[in-house]
């Protein structure tokens, strides 16, 4: 079912996959919020959008902080009246030793890939479930799919998010919601800091393929089509084998 996407929420649109997604959208007769916590990055992403045609806002909130987000979205629904897409880009992965066991950092990433998710998230499914309409989408990762040795909480809250927003799409879409889950795979952004991957794509690329997943209303996209497959695949291995694999 496509879907008709006018205002659109951000979180995350200051840099990689978020900044070019919102370029990705721009277009006149759409209204895009674009937030994040750096306010510098996103006016610069702001100005570039309102030269596409579209209506940029831009809004700082720290998506670890609870009640700040839901004074963020009540300005944003204040301002709008008719936000009819939140897609949440925001996330965290930092390096650990394969010898590390740190808990800071580990709470770090859960806070906004976990806490930040499900406070935006919840803001947009009242509020969408209340109105009878609207597009709920999230960043996941590949790296949810199985327990990797190299970033175990990492994993473990984009696993989380994959659960989640399977939840929500169960829970909303009798209520004419869409809930779509992103698995870009391996994106040449400063998240992946320069290693490199099979299957890399630009944010350009990225982006576009999100902006049809989000206009068709898919539940699942994979920005790289082979991801798919070689998912399925990974999923299959016995967990005796796959414990003994370096990836």
């Amino acid at each position: 079912m496509a879907n008709s996407l006018t205002s659109i929420v951000i979180v995350g649109a200051s840099s990689g996959i978020g900044a070019a997604l919102a370029l990705e959208l721009a277009q006149p007769g759409r209204t895009l919020a674009l937030v994040a916590r750096r306010q510098a990055e996103l006016e610069r992403v702001a100005e570039q959008v309102r030269r596409k045609g579209a209506v940029a806002r831009v809004e700082t909130c720290d998506a670890a902080d609870p009640a700040a987000v839901q004074g963020c979205w009540d300005r944003l629904q204040g301002a709008s009246k008719s936000v009819d897409c939140l897609v949440y880009a925001s996330g965290v992965i930092l390096d650990v030793a394969p010898d590390e066991f740190d808990t800071a950092k580990d709470r770090a990433m859960i806070d906004v890939n976990v806490g930040g998710l499900v406070a935006w998230l919840n803001c947009a499914a009242r509020d969408f479930s209340a109105a009878g309409r609207g597009t709920i989408a999230a960043l996941g990762s590949v790296a949810g799919d199985r327990g990797r040795r190299a970033a175990p909480v990492y994993g473990a809250t984009k696993a989380v998010l994959d659960t989640y927003l399977e939840s929500l799409r169960n829970r909303l879409s009798v209520r004419g919601v869409s809930v779509v889950t992103i698995k870009p795979g391996p994106v040449n952004t400063p998240m992946l800091a320069g290693k490199k991957m099979p299957l890399t794509v630009e944010p350009q690329v990225a982006a576009r393929a999100i902006a049809r997943g989000l206009q068709r209303g898919a539940h699942t996209v994979y920005v790289h089509p082979l991801w798919r497959w070689i998912m399925l695949a990974i999923r299959c291995v016995p967990s005796p084998i796959f414990r003994r694999l370096a990836i």
